[in-house]
């Protein structure tokens, strides 16, 4: 065997295997006794079918699965041993590849293109400046989290007046052109709705202060901007009568329910932080921001990466690639599309493929290893953060680990969690190389960015 690479030029060679029978031979002899010990062919016992007939029917099968297996490992030990940096998979030669035929021919020579990666430089210095947003954790948003959390505990009540959100349930009757009850007109008992979600201020005025017992006149289709939906569930009616539905009614106020928030107590705080962890308003709002100013430092690492890869690709500069052969592999690699899917996209995968090489050179210069410790504990805090949106601060051990578990039986889950370790990792070492930028922002102003 015989296995030669010829650089072509600074982004793409020729790899050459020569194959001689010696290097085959001996593992079709073995394929071919296995054949032959199960082969069931009429006129002879199992196992006893003569060598000779075996090899005439499945020789020529036998010897181009075996070439092209002794083939395959022999191109990917040289690119191993050789290191040799290649982009995607070798691809046979289209214009030099001598025929192939199995029948005549016991020496063979496989011509591969192989598309290398380009040579530079990627590191980052301390006169390198980057951005780093710190996401300001205000009053406001402490507030709403634990309103969410004393909504969690809350219960409705039955009031004897409407204050703005409470819910009515009542008998609405339509009125006709004199503001009477309408003779076989549209009625419906125990209606429910909440004024505060009508888009007429005017309308939505009718019922300020309303009591048990009242009753009041308003105009449903005016309250709702004649939206069919809302007019068909209120008034039980299908979509095409509610969109000319433009009478008055008349609503006869029988029920107020108004939704009570439970008390900020210990229960709930045991409850978010843990039995016993906060014994305070106070600290259960300090635990609170804590949280939340944790989920931020999450999304400023990732705008950081975002804003550190931006600088590099600037300082890498354009690359260059071997186009052709790169276009090869996207159209082998999407077969099911079109040839402008290809045009469209080849710049875009372009960019994405020098960013992947820089990340490369940039996790390898920091010795940064994942492990499989590393993805479980991402697959538990991905967990954590899914219940902290629920406001389950304090999740038990165990139930964070089987449902790490389960994410952990998914391949796709998998690659991404492998991913979110490899760029965490890779952000706490790049932020102690470069000149920080720290800058403090509202949430708004950060979520603009990404506009």
């Amino acid at each position: 065997m015989n296995v030669s690479l010829q650089n072509i030029d600074k982004v793409s060679a020729l790899l050459t295997v020569k194959l001689e029978k010696a290097d085959y031979q001996e593992k079709v002899d073995k394929s071919l006794k296995g054949i032959r010990q199960k082969a069931q062919v009429p006129g002879f016992r199992k196992g006893m079918v003569p060598m000779s007939l075996v090899k005439k029917m499945y020789g020529k099968s036998v010897i181009a699965e075996e070439v092209n297996k002794t083939l395959s490992e022999a191109v990917y030990k040289y690119i191993q041993d050789n290191k040799v940096n290649i982009l995607g998979e070798p691809l046979p030669n289209e214009d030099k590849q001598p025929d192939i035929d199995f029948d005549t021919m016991e020496e063979f020579e496989f011509l591969f293109d192989i598309a290398l990666a380009p040579e530079f430089k990627a590191e980052v210095t301390a006169e390198d400046e980057v951005d780093y947003y710190t996401i300001e954790v205000t009053d406001e948003m402490v507030d709403n989290q634990v309103k969410a959390y004393t909504q969690r505990t809350g219960k409705y009540e039955q009031v004897e007046a409407y204050e703005a959100n409470d819910m009515l349930k009542g008998l609405i009757a339509e009125l006709d052109e004199n503001g009477n009850t309408k003779e076989g007109g549209v009625q419906v008992e125990g209606a429910v709705m909440m004024p505060s979600y009508m888009k007429n201020d005017e309308q939505k005025a009718i019922f300020a202060n309303a009591k048990v017992n009242d009753v009041l006149v308003f105009n449903p289709y005016t309250a709702w901007d004649g939206n069919a939906a809302e007019l068909a569930s209120l008034l039980k009616i299908d979509k095409e009568a509610a969109a000319e539905m433009k009478s008055n009614f008349s609503y006869q106020v029988t029920e107020i329910t108004r939704f009570v928030p439970g008390e900020l107590n210990q229960e709930i705080f045991d409850q978010v932080c843990g039995e016993g962890v906060v014994k305070t308003e106070e600290e259960f709002r300090a635990k609170v921001k804590e949280v939340i100013a944790n989920q931020f430092v999450v999304d400023g690492d990732y705008k950081f990466l975002i804003d550190t890869r931006k600088m590099l690709m600037e300082k890498v500069g354009k690359l260059e690639f071997p186009d052709a052969l790169l276009k090869r592999i996207m159209r082998l690699n999407n077969q099911d599309k079109d040839e402008k899917f290809v045009e469209d996209n080849y710049e875009k995968s372009l960019e994405e493929l020098t960013w992947h090489l820089i990340k490369e050179q940039l996790v390898e210069a920091n010795g940064i290893k994942v492990e499989q410790e590393d993805v479980a504990n991402m697959a538990k805090e991905a967990t954590r953060a899914q219940f902290a949106q629920y406001g389950m601060m304090s999740v038990p051990e165990d139930i964070l680990e089987n449902y790490a578990k389960e994410m952990l039986k998914k391949k796709e889950s998998v690659e991404g969690l492998v991913n979110r370790v490899i760029e965490t990792k890779l952000a706490s070492a790049l932020k102690s190389q470069v000149k920080l930028n720290n800058k403090s922002i509202s949430a708004e102003e950060f979520n603009k960015m990404f506009e």
